[in-house]
């Protein structure tokens, strides 16, 4: 479409990292998937790329792949050395360059954040975490890495080197050395855990040297192949060295050979947010214009590649049009949508199913050694395992709720050409994220729903909302997926049924009038439902508020444009002070249910505003004036509230089961429908896809 061509065009403008030539400027950012690991002689990772491919990537970058045993970090990384990791990832590269894609491999040493418990090395001797110095990760303090010594340093570039070098046999298009994120060599870059007073430490050139010996090896054992170095845009740690010194450091890095500088930001440690989904789209683009500036102006010709909270192409266009990088690395996204760029390419935008920034399938599982996958679209780093393969036996399948489990569901069914109806009883799709996409941060919960219904749409599939299925309208289907999620749970305490008192649906939708809220129930609902009290929901106001913790490049016109997207809220809703909401919780910590990486950062944002948050505690009574309490050590206490919402748990909802039971009609229940404990969308959605698979393969 001519329309498309031109609001996409800088996107789509073909490029050269060093010597490849590539048909547009989205690279697959590196994302830690597990995959490379897999004992299944590489068909995994290879499925993995071929989809993301067939979908219109162009570069992938791997995950990281580890110069040494000890550099690993954790049980599912590989190391380039061993012949079984080489003999999959050669297999991966193949069939992506079958596909008509080009794969660059991540050279990756952890240091400090490598956790080896258990794993030894070939002789079978245990492995011990290196580093610059003996620096414990606050993380894992238990876990104390070894200093590295002069000799060990270099041969650690040596290393570095014969990697690239495997690397280049194996197949790969392009390596990329990790120097960002707080891995070995930004370790050694930095003050914070580089106390060395030798050759390789002691100011800041020196403890540069590192990294400057590091890609003049690379660099040297690839000849031509085009060599990538992701640097750190902004530690975001207390000493550390300035942005403006990375800078600098970029400059040193094309001096040596680096054909492309990707911007990272952030450490493990930092406690600024830098991927979660209250970080704003973009944010960090200024670090890489930064980087980007000071090679202009040393006269450096280096390639930079900006990265970090991009979802949208439409975004990514905009970026390009500034003139300041030259391509933006997107990750995660393309865990979410495989097709996200042929999507984009046709105008598709409604269909691209975006990443809702999440990280609960994919960062938080990576951090534990989890197999990765994505909460929007659980087919992601198990393509193998269900691959997309047409039916030669359609069936008629009811879908019976459009939450994240009946979508996961209803999706498959209709992709694999079943004939699918998803019935829906409210008007929309969406379910639990329909809610989400009220909560101030999760604008994005909304991409979800419009995305499956736009590709439902398309697949002939019938969406049938604004109906509630019976058994009648039921008993004619070949099988039916009981998805009908869950509703608020009510709980047993005198005075709940006043009429101030309403529970987290009717407060999120509807809103909640002025004055003083107690919260029942601190879990991840009532974090959401907080957060929405005291953040404003004029995006205009949340950038100004952005200001002080973010990078933030963009105006708040092009935020508040870009956050309309998606916007689902309530637009009258009052925002108030933290001051005038408590948020209570019997036992347990705050946002528990709420995911690794993005729990410290909702919960820390409600302390800062000033909620009140309170725990330890037993509820004697709902008054009208608000919640009477009794804490752990036998204080009684009245929490003032002119209203009170309730997020004490669910309740599964499925009202249909016993009829489809006694009827005998196939069917499978999933989601919060089957069972209400503990249940969030990772497992929802997860589970819909199985069912899908069981009710018609």
């Amino acid at each position: 479409m001519p329309a498309t061509a031109e609001l996409l065009a800088r996107t789509f403008t073909p490029w050269s990292l060093g010597s490849l030539r590539l048909p547009h400027r989205v690279v697959v950012g590196s994302m830690h998937t597990g995959l490379e690991a897999r004992d299944d002689g590489g068909e995994g990772l290879a499925a993995f790329y071929r989809e993301r491919i067939a979908g219109g990537a162009s570069l992938i970058v791997t995950g990281g792949l580890a110069v040494s045993p000890e550099g690993r970090g954790g049980p599912d990384y590989v190391v380039l050395s061993d012949p079984a990791a080489q003999e999959r990832l050669a297999f991966a590269v193949n069939a992506a360059h079958e596909a008509g894609g080009a794969v660059c491999a991540q050279l990756f040493h952890a240091g400090r954040y490598a956790v080896l418990s258990g794993l030894t090395d070939g002789a079978g001797a245990p492995l011990q975490s290196v580093a610059p110095s003996s620096v414990p990760w606050a993380a894992a303090k238990s876990e104390v890495p070894r200093e590295l010594t002069g000799a060990e340093v270099e041969e650690v570039v040596r290393q570095f080197a014969d990697a690239a070098a495997t690397a280049k046999r194996i197949g790969f298009d392009a390596v990329e050395v990790m120097a960002s994120e707080g891995y070995l060599i930004n370790q050694f870059c930095s003050p914070v855990t580089n106390l060395r007073d030798d050759e390789w430490g002691g100011d800041q050139e020196r403890r540069e040297r590192f990294a400057v010996e590091v890609i003049r090896a690379v660099r040297e054992a690839v000849g031509e192949l085009p060599v990538t170095v992701r640097i750190s845009g902004d530690d975001l740690m207390p000493g550390a060295p300035s942005p403006d010194q990375y800078a600098r450091l970029a400059v040193r890095l094309a001096e040596e050979g680096a054909d492309a500088i990707s911007v990272g930001i952030g450490w493990h440690e930092s406690r600024v947010p830098t991927v979660q989904a209250s970080v704003p789209h973009g944010a960090w683009l200024a670090a890489a214009e930064r980087v980007s500036a000071a090679l202009a102006e040393g006269g450096k010709r280096a390639v930079v590649i900006a990265s970090n909270r991009f979802t949208d192409l439409r975004d990514v266009e905009q970026v390009l049009r500034r003139g300041t990088v030259d391509a933006v690395a997107l990750a995660r996204p393309f865990l979410a949508d495989p097709l996200l760029i042929e999507r984009s390419r046709s105008g598709d935008f409604a269909a691209v199913n975006t990443c809702i920034g999440c990280d609960q399938a994919c960062i938080d599982r990576s951090l534990v050694f989890q197999p990765v996958s994505c909460l929007v679209n659980p087919r992601a780093g198990r393509e193998s395992e269900f691959p997309v393969v047409a039916t030669r036996a359609r069936a008629h399948v009811a879908v019976v709720g459009g939450g994240p489990a009946g979508m996961a569901s209803a999706l498959d069914l209709a992709r694999r050409g079943h004939a699918v109806t998803l019935f829906e009883a409210a008007d929309a799709l969406g379910g639990q994220f329909a809610l989400a996409a009220h909560v101030p941060g999760k604008e994005d919960y909304a991409a979800t729903p419009r995305s499956v219904a736009a590709e439902l749409g398309r697949l002939g599939a019938v969406i049938a909302t604004s109906t509630i299925a019976t058994a009648d309208l039921l008993a004619d289907f070949d099988g039916v997926v009981l998805a009908s999620g869950v509703r608020p749970r009510r709980i047993d305490v005198p005075g709940a049924d006043l009429p101030h008192v309403m529970d987290y649906e009717r407060a999120i939708l509807a809103g909640v009038p002025e004055g003083p809220v107690a919260v029942i129930g601190g879990g991840g609902i009532g974090v959401d439902v907080a957060t929405m009290l005291v953040e404003p929901a004029d995006a205009r106001e949340r950038a100004a508020a952005f200001g002080p913790r973010f990078d933030l490049p963009w105006s708040a016109d092009l935020l508040e444009e870009r956050r309309a997207v998606w916007a689902n809220r309530n637009p009258s809703r009052a925002t108030r002070p933290g001051s005038e909401v408590t948020v209570l919780r019997r036992s347990g910590k705050f946002g528990q249910g709420v995911g690794i990486t993005a729990r410290w950062v909702v919960v820390g944002a409600l302390r800062d505003a000033g909620v009140r948050m309170l725990s330890g505690l037993s509820y004697r009574r709902i008054t009208p004036d608000g919640v009477e309490i009794q804490t752990d050590d036998g204080t009684v206490e009245l929490i003032p509230a002119a209203t009170v919402v309730v997020c004490a748990g669910q309740e599964s909802h499925d009202p249909l089961r016993r009829d489809l039971e006694q009827r005998g009609i196939l069917h499978e229940v999933v989601g919060g429908a089957r069972d209400a404990s503990r249940v969030d969308a990772v497992r929802a959605t997860t589970e819909g896809l199985a069912a899908a698979r069981r009710i018609a393969p």
